[in-house]
């Protein structure tokens, strides 16, 4: 999970800095990345504005968005309008109501659907477990494990050429990964990582509030939401 070689890759965009971030490095490894965004009954579609805005600003080769309605059963504040989007801040420890069950776990392995059709060797993700600890499905291990059935689970991986997984912002900051994206030129201003739906990022969800300030230690507090 650490090199990505040259080749076609299929990046997993949600409209986020993380995922923009991840896409443009396999770009920046020669890469030619096919992008995959998922409507999957979340509170708004800005992140899926933003994820088309992004893969057009990077020149992706081609971008795919397809509805997985996991709002169907909830479970998730990013999917149960009645339950609240926690401001309170990261608890160490604590996995948060915006956990999404099983939302990764789905979203790869169409990922590898898509990377096993197009012939990519790799799956770009841009899963953080520093910055969102709690969540289970972006941890290094969940990583490892994931890999060992992509391999077993598909023609391609059988026969010794399967998609690897690939999560360059794994253990990142997320000072790292905005210096990262001011360096490689994502359009951090078209990306969108608040929950809440709206013109403006609310500023005070958790996710506001963890990326407005790398965006302040960055020396971008242009670029933050308040």
């Amino acid at each position: 999970m650490s090199t990505a070689p040259f080749g076609t890759a299929i990046a997993l965009l949600s409209g986020g800095l993380d995922s923009a971030t991840a896409a443009a490095l396999a770009q920046e490894a020669g890469r030619q990345v096919i992008g995959l965004s998922f409507d999957y009954g979340q509170r708004h579609r800005r992140e899926l504005q933003a994820a088309a805005s992004v893969a057009n600003a990077l020149g992706l080769a081609e971008h795919h968005t397809i509805e997985v309605n996991l709002a169907s059963w909830g479970g998730s504040s990013l999917t149960d309008l009645e339950q609240p989007i926690p401001n309170q801040g990261v608890e160490a420890g604590v996995i948060p109501s915006t956990y999404v069950p099983g939302r990764n776990t789905v979203f790869i392995a169409l990922g590898l659907s898509l990377a096993e059709a197009k012939g990519a060797d790799a799956l770009v993700l841009g899963v953080n477990a520093v910055d969102y600890s709690g969540y289970p499905d972006c941890r290094p291990d969940y990583l490892k494990a994931f890999q060992t059935l992509a391999d077993l689970a598909s023609r391609s991986g059988r026969e010794g050429r399967g998609t690897r997984l690939w999560a360059p912002l794994v253990e990142w900051s997320k000072t790292r990964i905005v210096q990262e994206a001011l360096r490689l030129g994502v359009p951090i201003e078209q990306t969108w990582s608040c929950y809440v739906g709206g013109d403006t990022p609310c500023g005070v969800c958790d996710s506001c509030r963890i990326r407005d300030a790398a965006l302040h230690e960055a020396g971008r507090p242009d670029l933050a939401s308040r």
